[in-house]
C-alpha cells in the first residue's frame, strides 16, 4: 500500500504539476540536475583548496561523479563531444584530421588522482584538471540553454542509457579505479524513473517503473563489484526495462526516428536477433546488400580468379571451418616462401566495426577487400584486370546482371559483392545470444565466466558487449585500438609497431585494433602475431598485466597494468564462457 501511494505521488508531482510539454519538463529536470553537478564539482574544488582529508575528497568526488550520471542520458545524446570532455576515458587520443595527440580531461582523469590514494603533492595538478572540467560544464550549460528536446529523442535517449548501463555501467568502464559503478548505475536508473514518471500512468509505464524499483532494490542488496551477477541483472531487469520503454513509446504513439544507425533505432534490447544493421556500417548506402550480391560475393571469395596468378582465392587463407581464419601464426605469402607480417583475422562477425585490419588502416569492408587483393604478398591482383576477365565468363556475366542490374562488371562491383558476402557472415546465433534472448540456458560455469568477463577480469571494458569487439557502445560509431604489450617469440615486446606505422604518433606505438572474440574457440593462435597458442596463455597474459607485467617499458600501455588475480577456477570459467560465443550456424 505504501509503495502504491508513493507511486501515485510520484506521478502526481511529475505528470500533473503543469501543462508544459513533457519533453520540456524533461529538459527542466536535466538543467536542474546540471546545476547540482556544477555545485558538486565546485564543492570538490573548495574542499581540495582548504586541505580536505583523503576520505573527504574521495567521498566528494564520488558525489560529483554520481551527479554526472543524472545528466548523462541527455548530455550524451545531444552533446557527445562535450560529454566526452567531461567523462571520457583517461587516455591520450590521436586526432587524425588535425594530426595531433589530445590529452584526456574530465572526471576519469581526476579519479586517478584521488584513488586508490590521494597524494597532496598532486593538489595543483588536480586543481588545473578541475578548472578544465568546470570550463566544460559551463560550456555544457551554455549550449543547453537553447537546446530543445522532443518526445522521440527522450525515449531514444532513455533506451540508449539502458544500453549504456549494460555495456559501460556494470562493467566499470568509467569508474575503473574507484569501482563505484554499481551505485552510479542506481543513479542512472533513478533518472530514467523520473523521466518516465513525467509521461504519466499507462500499463507499460507501470511495468517499467516496477522493473526500475526492483532493479534498484537488487543493486542495494548486491553492491560488491566482483561478486555482482551481471547476467541475472541484464536478463531480469535491463532487457525487460528497455523493452518496456519501447512499448511505452508505442502506446503513447511517439514516433521512432527514421535513421540509419549501427544499433537500430527500433532495437528493443541489445540482444535482439536483428538489433544491429550491417548497412549502417557500410560506406556505400546506395549499394545495399542483397541475396544476389551475397551469392556472387561467395563465388568470387572462393575463386582464384581475383589473384594475379590465378592460384589463390580469399578462401585460401580464410577457412570457413575456422571462422574464416587459417590456424597459422601468420599468413603465408603468395609465393609460399615466407610469412606475411600478421595473423589472419576472422571474417565472422566483423561487419559491425568502423575500421579494419590490425592497424585500422581502412574504414569499410569494400576497402579491406581491395587492399588484400592488390597486396603483392597476399593476392597481387588487380580488380580492373579481374573485371575484364570476368566479362568473358558467361557464368559470371549472368550473376553480375542479377546482382547489379543495368550496371557493368566493374572493380567497384567486385569489391561491393565481396563486402556483401562478408557482411552476411555477421549473424549472432551463439549459445550466449540465445541465452540473452531467453531461448537457451547457460550452466553455472558459463554464467560465472560471463560475470568475470564483464566484471573482475575487465574483458568487457575493451571487448564491449554484445559485439565483443572494440566498437564503442551504445552509439557504435568508433572502433578502438589498444596497446597491450604483446610479446614476440624471443620474450621481448613484438617489433610490429601497429598503428604507429600509419600515424607516427607515439600514443599509437604498438597499438592494434580490438578484434571481435566471437568464435574465439575456433581462431587460434591468438594476437596479431599468433604468439599465443591457447586461450589459457591469452588469459595468463592479461591476468599478469600485459606487457608491463612481463617487464616491458611501455608507458603508453592502455591495458590496465595491475594484476587481475584470477584464480585457476576463474580462468577456466572465463574460457567456458568464451566458448558460448561460437556461432551455431557456421558458414
Amino acid at each position: 500500500m505504501k509503495n502504491s501511494l508513493s507511486l501515485f505521488i510520484f506521478f502526481f508531482l511529475f505528470s500533473c504539476s503543469n501543462s508544459k510539454p513533457k519533453a520540456e519538463k524533461i529538459n527542466d529536470l536535466y538543467k536542474s540536475d546540471l546545476t547540482v553537478l556544477q555545485k558538486e564539482v565546485t564543492q570538490l574544488k573548495h574542499l581540495l583548496e582548504k586541505g580536505g582529508t583523503q576520505k573527504q575528497l574521495q567521498n566528494q568526488f564520488l558525489k560529483a561523479h554520481q551527479s554526472y550520471k543524472r545528466v548523462e542520458s541527455i548530455c550524451e545524446y545531444y552533446f557527445p563531444s562535450v560529454s566526452k570532455a567531461i567523462n571520457g576515458p583517461a587516455l591520450d587520443e590521436y586526432e587524425y584530421n588535425d594530426g595531433i595527440t589530445v590529452p584526456p580531461a574530465g572526471l576519469q582523469v581526476i579519479e586517478e588522482y584521488f584513488f586508490p590514494v590521494y597524494e597532496k603533492k598532486s593538489k595543483n595538478e588536480i586543481l588545473k584538471e578541475i578548472g578544465i572540467l568546470n570550463a566544460n560544464l559551463y560550456r555544457l550549460e551554455m549550449i543547453s540553454k537553447t537546446n530543445e528536446l522532443t518526445d522521440s529523442s527522450v525515449f531514444d535517449a532513455m533506451r540508449l542509457e539502458v544500453f549504456r548501463i549494460i555495456t559501460l555501467g556494470i562493467t566499470g568502464f568509467d569508474s575503473p579505479i574507484a569501482q563505484n559503478s554499481l551505485p552510479e548505475v542506481k543513479i542512472s536508473l533513478e533518472t530514467i524513473e523520473k523521466q518516465l514518471a513525467i509521461y504519466g500512468e499507462n500499463k507499460q509505464n507501470l511495468v517499467a517503473l516496477k522493473i526500475l524499483k526492483e532493479g534498484k532494490d537488487y543493486l542495494d542488496k548486491n553492491s560488491k563489484f566482483n561478486e555482482f551477477d551481471r547476467a541475472y541483472f541484464i536478463k531480469k531487469y535491463l532487457n525487460p526495462l528497455s523493452k518496456a520503454i519501447y512499448k511505452t513509446q508505442m502506446i503513447l504513439k511517439i514516433p521512432f526516428f527514421e535513421e540509419s544507425r549501427g544499433l537500430k533505432v527500433t532495437a528493443q534490447t541489445l540482444f535482439d536477433r536483428n538489433a544491429f544493421d550491417a548497412e549502417a556500417f557500410s560506406g556505400f548506402p546506395d549499394y545495399k546488400t542483397t541475396k544476389e550480391k551475397i551469392e556472387l560475393g561467395k563465388m568470387l571469395f572462393n575463386d582464384p580468379v581475383l589473384s594475379g596468378n590465378n592460384t589463390r582465392s580469399c578462401a585460401s587463407c580464410h577457412h570457413s571451418n575456422k571462422a574464416f581464419t587459417d590456424g597459422l601464426e601468420k599468413a603465408v605469402s603468395l609465393d609460399g616462401k615466407q610469412m606475411i607480417k600478421r595473423n589472419t583475422p576472422t571474417l565472422s562477425n566483423i561487419a559491425f566495426q568502423r575500421s579494419f585490419f590490425y592497424d585500422s588502416r581502412v574504414n569499410y569492408l569494400e576497402d579491406q577487400a581491395i587492399a588484400v587483393i592488390t597486396n603483392e604478398n597476399e593476392m597481387h591482383g588487380s580488380l580492373e584486370k579481374s573485371a575484364l576477365d570476368l566479362k568473358k565468363s558467361k557464368k559470371y556475366t549472368a550473376h553480375f546482371e542479377k546482382a547489379f542490374p543495368q550496371k557493368e562488371i566493374t572493380a567497384f562491383a567486385i569489391k561491393n559483392a565481396l563486402a556483401s558476402y562478408i557482411r552476411s557472415l555477421s549473424n549472432y546465433d551463439s549459445k550466449f545470444d540465445r541465452y540473452m534472448r531467453g531461448e537457451e540456458k547457460l550452466n553455472f560455469d558459463e554464467i560465472a565466466g560471463f560475470n568475470l568477463f564483464a566484471g573482475k577480469a575487465k574483458c568487457a571494458t575493451c571487448h564491449f558487449i554484445p559485439l565483443t569487439n572494440g566498437t564503442v557502445p551504445p552509439n557504435f560509431d568508433k572502433s578502438e585500438s589498444e596497446v597491450l604489450g604483446v610479446p614476440g617469440k624471443d620474450k621481448k615486446i613484438d617489433g610490429d609497431l601497429g598503428k604507429f606505422d600509419l600515424t607516427k604518433a607515439e600514443v599509437n606505438r604498438y597499438s592494434f585494433k580490438t578484434p571481435t572474440i566471437r568464435n574465439i574457440a575456433l581462431t587460434a593462435p591468438y594476437m596479431h602475431n599468433g604468439v599465443f597458442k591457447t586461450l589459457e596463455e591469452v588469459i595468463d597474459f592479461y591476468d599478469g598485466g600485459g606487457g608491463q607485467g612481463l617487464g616491458f617499458n611501455l608507458s603508453n600501455q592502455t591495458l590496465p597494468t595491475d594484476k587481475l588475480n584470477l584464480t585457476p577456477l576463474e580462468k577456466k570459467q572465463l574460457i567456458t564462457f568464451m566458448k558460448t560465443l561460437t556461432d551455431k550456424n557456421r558458414y
